[in-house]
């Protein structure tokens, strides 16, 4: 392979930093120069963000020293969010931020494949029926020939499917085949051409108290036959325990409320060996034990690990510089090595670490947040040697420059950078294309497995550093000072000249009156002019047939109307807004993803939204909405034609909630919202005074009070996932199903992700249930929607996913939901 893809594709699988600038201390710039000693690498692998064993990865990359990566199949696309709205890829977006941010705290990189985390699924079978089983594990072994892993750790098991999520016993059972499909040459062969075939020396699976039903039953198992690691480590040049810092990484998955408390003192992780060679010396285990890890590993090498034992044994913490002339003449024996993984992955860590000890700092600072493709770009540059090593700024990317960096004297100036033509928009390269339920669309093979958004304007500081040439690039960034959080850096994202967001992405038609659309216009650059159409199917009316917009200033919008008639037969289509500006047509909307624990995000996707012509009759006006975790379903609520109200804890008082016809309980409202359990009463005594409650799933985790309900119910975690499962009516006539909308099975097509989950396993008899359906080869589940008088009102309770269906337009779904709302009308 062609040393120049090989040093490609490093870069790309390398160790990704945040925005701003790594500013190590003495002693982290030791922690670094320790792990050039040790050349040997691990993965692990599973299905979702927050899978991973923070605690593992901690010990492998702090205390092994090892290379350590995780490749997540799937972004967690298809959960739950705790922080915000976004759902499905949006919810992806967020979720990968949280794991490049775990990874900067406990040291590992982040992987994944193009696997689409579509929701529950109980089997791997029916898995691998959605996601599209060879190109993930194409992906897989892609990772692997690339990281070049000598061991590989499973978070889950492959021999229990139906144990847990169908996805983890998937990530499992393909890992097992990509461990020898990776070191198979005839195997993807075209991969070849850019990577080279691997053959890792051993497979675990990492066992867990999970698999033994609880953690006493766990204690009280023989765990002689699994290999025993002490991962109770104490890091005194980190000043934080093993568990300290995996506690820091796993709160970094925020939208999943993982938020974790630190340890200190003896921890054991459990790893059974499930391919490779055995292990001779059990006591004092070495998982790498066999695998030579030291610089003999690489022809050539031994002096060069010599030498950086050297350079640790006369390391200076209150100088680092002085390491700097031993540091270069290391770099140098790396460079005269042949080609190979180790020379081009410890070249790069011997730049960054020179200039760590160097004090150097480069930085290419750009004027505006975003830009245009075709426009011009002033990027304002520094650099700035802090020690008494001479060094020599020789070019920035093509210019020359030929500055003495002094000690401690600052330089800086400005640089243009012309932004091409067709340079390509800011935005996760993973949802540029349409994919399936299952997989992401991803056609160049090279971004494969990268975490993050590909963002190539850089600047190429070239650096002469003790008459050594070295190439730093530096990604251009945007940075400001705010009043209160003082320096603040952001991506620079490239933008489209004009984007458009239609203001309902659903909107809901119960008659034939026609309704106002409204759509945003967004300048990405001045002086944006040109003309807007709104694009439904034949039968649905829209007029005018385009409205000319002017905007002058970049960042200026303006709203426009277009009329709308629906057809008179029910109808779900998709409606799409398209600019023209030059001739040119723009058809994006920009979502930004703005949350303080993660880089901000620039998302770009096709400005479209559901467009859903149901007969929808609706009883009862006013409703009381109590937000949980975070949905859509006020908005979907409206419209239907309901006023929305969305409350608080504080706004739970009598004589505040007798003004409204229903109070509907947001998802996991119950295991998120403290307070509740001091307004429980207040809301049973709404009910029972004559008005209706309908609450939405709460998992099992912890409650904030036991009775959720007038009358006891456990929740468990039955779901039917098949979103298609079809539906029995257990009492037909029941009202539920009548009032004010007649429903039938049909109301139950369509359906997106899974029809429900979290459902009741045990119910008082004073509830009835109205519906069953199931999972193929699986028995009837009959508490999807319970139904209880109380008192005077109705109290209802549903796993039904609402949380997905309403806001994706789903007819039937609003049918349903107003016949619950209108139970005590």
């Amino acid at each position: 392979m062609h040393k120049s893809l090989l040093y490609a594709l490093l870069l790309i699988f390398g160790v990704s930093h945040a925005q701003q600038p790594e500013k190590p201390t003495s002693a982290e710039i030791y922690h670094k120069i320790e792990k050039l000693n040790f050349l040997g690498s691990a993965l692990y692998l599973a299905a979702h963000p927050d899978d991973e064993n923070t605690r593992l990865i901690s010990y492998l990359a702090n205390t092994s020293l090892a290379r350590t990566g995780y490749l997540s199949l799937t972004r967690g696309d298809g959960g739950q969010n705790l922080i915000g709205t976004e759902l499905r890829e949006l919810l992806g977006v967020i979720r990968t931020q949280e794991l490049i941010e775990a990874r900067k705290i406990d040291g590992g990189e982040q992987f994944f494949s193009r696997a689409n985390d579509f929701g529950f699924s109980k089997m791997p079978n029916e898995t691998l029926q959605i996601w599209d089983k060879e190109q993930v594990l194409q992906d897989m072994v892609w990772v692997i020939r690339n990281f070049q892993p000598d061991v590989i750790i499973t978070r889950f098991d492959h021999r229990s499917p139906g144990t847990t999520h169908g996805h983890h016993t998937s990530s499992a059972m393909l890992a097992q085949e990509a461990f020898e499909l990776a070191q198979d040459k005839n195997y993807e062969p075209n991969q070849l051409k850019y990577t080279t075939a691997w053959a890792p020396q051993r497979l675990f699976f990492n066992v867990s108290w999970w698999f033994f039903g609880g953690k006493e039953n766990f204690e009280k198992a023989d765990k002689s036959k699994y290999v025993n690691i002490s991962t109770g480590s104490y890091y005194p040049l980190l000043g934080k325990s093993n568990q300290e810092i995996a506690a820091l990484s796993r709160s970094r998955h925020k939208s999943q409320g993982f938020g974790s408390t630190g340890e200190r003192g003896e921890d054991m992780e459990y790893l059974e060996l499930i391919k490779g060679p055995d292990f001779k010396d059990r006591k004092n285990l070495n998982l790498f034990e066999g695998i030579d890890t030291s610089w003999n590993r690489v022809k050539g090498g031994k002096a060069i690990g010599d030498a950086v034992a050297a350079i640790m044994k006369n390391y200076d913490f209150k100088n680092p510089s002085a390491s700097v002339p031993a540091l270069i003449a290391v770099y140098n024996q790396v460079m005269a090595l042949e080609d190979g993984y180790w020379k081009w992955q410890k070249t790069e860590e011997l730049k960054e670490i020179i200039a760590d000890c160097s004090g150097l700092y480069l930085e290419a600072v750009a004027d505006v947040q975003s830009i245009t493709p075709g426009s011009t770009l002033k990027v304002k540059w520094e650099a700035i040697n802090r020690s008494g090593i001479n060094i020599t700024l020789s070019n920035i990317s093509t210019q020359k420059m030929g500055i003495s960096l002094k000690n401690n004297q600052g330089q800086s100036g400005e640089y243009d950078v012309k932004v091409p033509d067709n340079f390509a928009y800011t935005s996760p390269y993973w949802l540029m294309e349409p994919g399936t339920a299952g997989m992401y669309a991803v056609n160049d093979l090279k971004k494969i497995g990268i975490p993050d958004i590909i963002r190539n304007l850089n600047l190429l500081f070239t650096v002469d550093i003790n008459g050594t040439t070295f190439g730093f690039p530096k990604q251009i960034v945007y940075k400001y000072n705010d009043p209160v959080d003082g320096e603040v850096y952001q991506p620079l994202d490239i933008i489209p000249a004009v984007t458009t967001r239609i203001a309902n992405k659903v909107q809901l038609f119960t008659d034939d009156d026609s309704q106002t659309v409204s759509i945003k216009i967004k300048a990405g650059k001045d002086n944006c002019k040109g003309s807007l159409r709104f694009e439904l199917p034949a039968g649905w009316e829209v007029t005018p047939a385009s409205i000319p917009f002017d905007l002058k200033t970049k960042g200026s919008e303006v709203t426009v109307e277009f009329e709308v008639t629906a057809p008179d037969a029910p109808s779900e289509v998709t409606g799409r807004s398209i600019a023209t500006m030059d001739g040119r047509e723009y058809d994006l909307e920009q979502t930004i993803i703005n949350y303080p624990h993660i880089n901000i995000q620039q998302v770009l996707l096709p400005s479209t939204a559901k467009f859903t012509r149901a007969n929808v009759r609706i009883k009862g006006k006013d409703i009381a909405y109590l937000m949980g975790a975070g949905d859509n379903v006020p908005a979907s609520l409206e419209q239907m034609g309901y006023n929305v109200t969305l409350i608080g804890i504080g706004d739970l008082s009598a004589e505040k909630l007798k003004k409204f016809d229903a109070v509907v309980v947001g998802i996991r409202a119950y295991n998120v919202l403290d307070g509740l359990a001091y307004k429980q009463q207040t809301l049973l005594d709404y009910v029972h005074q004559g008005g209706t409650m309908v609450v939405q799933y709460n998992t099992t985790g912890a409650l904030t009070t036991k009775n959720v309900g007038p009358y006891p119910f456990r929740i468990s975690r039955d779901r039917v996932t098949e979103e298609d499962a079809q539906v029995t009516f257990i009492d037909p006539k029941h009202p539920v199903l009548n009032y004010p909308n007649k429903l039938t099975e049909a109301d139950f097509k369509g359906w997106v992700q899974e029809q429900g989950l979290y459902y009741p396993d045990e119910w008082a008899p004073e509830y009835t249930p109205i519906i069953s359906s199931h999972d193929k080869g699986e028995p009837d589940k009959k508490s999807a929607i319970l139904v209880a008088k109380y008192g005077k009102g109705y109290y209802v309770y549903t796993g039904l996913s609402f949380f997905r269906e309403l806001p994706e337009g789903v007819s039937g779904a609003y049918r349903l939901m107003a016949n619950l709302i209108a139970i005590g009308q």
